[in-house]
């Protein structure tokens, strides 16, 4: 189980922490109605016992920052409304000094080693930078705190008008909701495209923040509606790609008949159930030979036939998505 430690400061903007923690929460409910057990065990540490956040809310029984992390600890920062960063201030509050002793003692030095993650939300990723765990790593933060992320990490890359940055141990977000979106994308690298998809159906939020942010996952597009039947394909789909998914087999899972079927599809996901499972099946086995796996494995746990089908499907696919050129015959 991965203990995901939330680094709670005085003045935390509480839906840093509400929403992250709920997505995770939230998946841990969907993996026990798979039968699965749970993946993530909540905890709240900080350098008080209470704290006052964004909105006034006080939280109590904070435990104290552990000196020593279990395996698989994820260490959670947490964001402060805009004008209240303590880079901002000076002297630095007294809690914001202690907190960066702790990371730079006790996290620094086994980033990446056992499975400890970093993750940033909104300005949490200043007082990463501030504790020196951003040198040579790519990251993100809300956008009015950019500036002061790259005076405060100059060995960083700091990446603008990202939703997300994740490079190795370091995974960081911008602003507020974009903690949801990291936390879903985290879910989905840990417990299946599957489960994610889930999770932000309960959530009601989209897997895509607009037109111009990267793509969270292949597996995942085409995912932002609300019509449970397609939602169940589509997660069916996402947990056995290697099933005979005939339009038939599809139209039993969604309960409906295989011409509704076809029509929720273009509805609802702007393409056919068939190119739906093809896209699916793709994706995995790309994610697979990408990772490193032995290509008759890949392709066969994604619902691949073989190298032939699969140059087949490439080919096909390669047809469709290349642009038009005006005046081309």
């Amino acid at each position: 189980m991965i203990d995901v430690l939330f680094i709670v400061l005085p003045e935390t903007l509480l839906l840093d922490l509400a929403g992250p923690a709920e997505a995770f929460r939230l998946a841990n409910q969907q993996l026990a109605r798979r039968g699965r057990p749970a993946a993530f065990r909540l905890r709240y540490a900080g350098p008080r016992a209470e704290a006052t956040t964004s909105v006034g809310a006080t939280l109590m029984a904070i435990e104290p920052l552990p000196q020593s992390l279990a395996p698989s600890t994820w260490v959670v920062l947490l964001g402060q409304p805009s004008g209240h960063e303590s880079p901002l201030r000076q002297p630095l509050p007294r809690a914001w000094s202690d907190t960066r002793r702790w990371l730079a003692r006790c996290v620094a030095p086994r980033l990446g080693d056992d499975g400890l993650r970093l993750l940033t939300v909104c300005a949490g990723a200043l007082l990463a930078a501030d504790a020196g765990l951003l040198a040579g790593r790519r990251c993100t933060t809300h956008h009015e705190m950019l500036p002061w992320l790259e005076k405060l990490a100059p060995a960083a890359v700091v990446l603008a008008n990202r939703v997300f940055v994740i490079d190795g141990p370091v995974a960081s977000s911008a602003g507020v909701t974009a903690g949801i979106d990291l936390a879903l994308q985290l879910i989905a690298t840990e417990c299946g495209d599957a489960i994610a998809a889930a999770v932000a159906q309960t959530l009601v939020v989209f897997q895509r923040r607009g037109a111009d942010d990267p793509e969270l996952s292949p597996l995942l597009a085409g995912r932002n509606h609300l019509h449970p039947a397609v939602h169940r394909v589509q997660d069916a789909v996402a947990e056995r790609p290697g099933d005979d998914w005939s339009l038939a087999a599809l139209a039993a899972v969604a309960h409906v008949t295989p011409r509704h079927l076809s029509r929720l599809f273009r509805d609802h996901v702007g393409r056919s159930p068939r190119d739906y499972v093809e896209s699916v099946r793709v994706a995995i086995a790309e994610r697979a030979l990408g990772d490193g796996q032995a290509p008759k494995r890949a392709l066969a746990e994604a619902g691949i036939a073989g190298s032939r089908q699969w140059r087949r499907i490439r080919a096909r696919r390669r047809a469709v998505e290349r642009p038009v050129v005006p005046g081309a015959t």
